[in-house]
């Protein structure tokens, strides 16, 4: 793959980066099932198109469909020097192989003293957009990034599609790589180099309100954002690109500056990860805060089939926008400058 940057899809930049990694890894192999069949020839999602016809069936293998079986068997070919990339269908079918996951994969380098680790790649996809319902459309990083011995990549662009995943084939620890299924045909810069994980970035800078957003959520942050510059308020958008190892000093140096926090995110609010953050800001930036932090995320209800119901429990573009202008105060929205002091949102320091 030549090192020039391209516009691609997301689907096709997560295939460019598994094409590299089996030519520059020879211990890595891909895994899943019906990642040679299905309408595409590379699974559902066209991922894994034509690896089986370049690297061969021994490096890239259909599977019977037994999630639990094939996290045990991949974990094992971890802690046995390979390093496995294993593609789950959907993440919601992850639940199956828990025990593989968490009781296992995730524990082992601890259980047994570091005498082997666990390289391990799972491939999976969540979220909501396309009409899965509510067996195939959950939110779970934050399920994953709660358990010790996880790393959680969460891409939200092409070009950190390949390069997160560049990047999850070489840390020695187990990954859930989650994609977006509705973010598969997206377009965007792909340069072709790696990623590291723990390393946040500053997709758009402002001066009044710090947002915090992933994948689906972090697109409509920035569509948020250039509705709101209309009216003079200048929103900084911040995508973790990774939940563990998560970047908080980028967050802190942000919120330090505007005063103000949003987290958006497509998983329940209710227990997600942008608790987290929020909690850490208060702990950690308390003095800088002009406004109590918002969360926003979706309904806690299993995601619905109908497309009209399936849009109104998850957070919109809108969502976004009334978080930012709740979080600025009535000063803001109006177009005046300065800041809003705690005690006019009804809470004092």
């Amino acid at each position: 793959m030549s090192a020039t940057t391209k516009n691609l899809s997301t689907w096709r930049a997560l295939n460019a980066a598994l094409h590299d990694i089996l030519a520059d890894t020879p211990e890595a192999f891909v895994i899943g099932e019906d990642i040679t069949t299905w309408g595409t020839g590379g699974g559902i999602y066209g991922v894994t198109r034509k690896l089986g016809d370049v690297f061969g069936h021994d490096r890239v293998l259909n599977t019977p469909i037994s999630e639990e079986v094939l996290i045990s068997a991949v974990g094992a070919a971890a802690a046995r020097g390979t390093r496995p990339i294993l593609e789950i269908m959907y993440s919601d079918f992850s639940f199956l192989g828990f025990d593989g996951i968490i009781n296992q994969a995730a524990k082992a380098r601890y259980m047994f003293g570091g005498q082997f680790e666990v390289p391990l790649v799972i491939r999976t996809n969540g979220g909501s957009g396309i009409g899965k319902a509510a067996q195939h459309s959950q939110s779970l990083e934050t399920l994953f990034a709660h358990i010790p011995g996880l790393e959680v990549a969460v891409p939200a662009t092409p070009g950190d599609a390949y390069g997160l995943l560049r990047h999850a084939v070489t840390t020695n620890n187990p990954t859930i790589f989650l994609e977006h299924k509705n973010m598969y045909y997206d377009k965007g810069q792909v340069d072709f180099q790696p990623v590291p994980f723990g390393q946040a970035r500053v997709a758009r800078e402002g001066s009044d309100v710090t947002i915090v957003a992933t994948q689906q959520l972090f697109i409509r942050s920035l569509a948020a954002a250039e509705r709101l510059a209309e009216d003079n308020i200048s929103v900084e958008v911040i995508d973790p690109r990774t939940l563990f190892p998560f970047d908080m000093e980028t967050v802190y140096a942000s919120v330090r500056k505007t005063g103000r926090l949003v987290v958006a995110h497509e998983a329940v609010r209710d227990y997600g990860w942008g608790g987290e953050f929020v909690a850490n800001v208060v702990e950690d930036t308390w003095d800088a805060l002009h406004a109590a932090p918002v969360r926003l995320g979706a309904a806690r209800t299993p995601i619905p089939y109908a497309e009209e119901l399936e849009a109104a429990v998850v957070p919109s573009v809108e969502d976004v926008v009334a978080a930012v202008r709740r979080v600025v105060g009535p000063a803001r929205t109006h177009g005046e400058t300065g800041h809003v002091e705690l005690a006019e949102l009804g809470r004092t320091s």
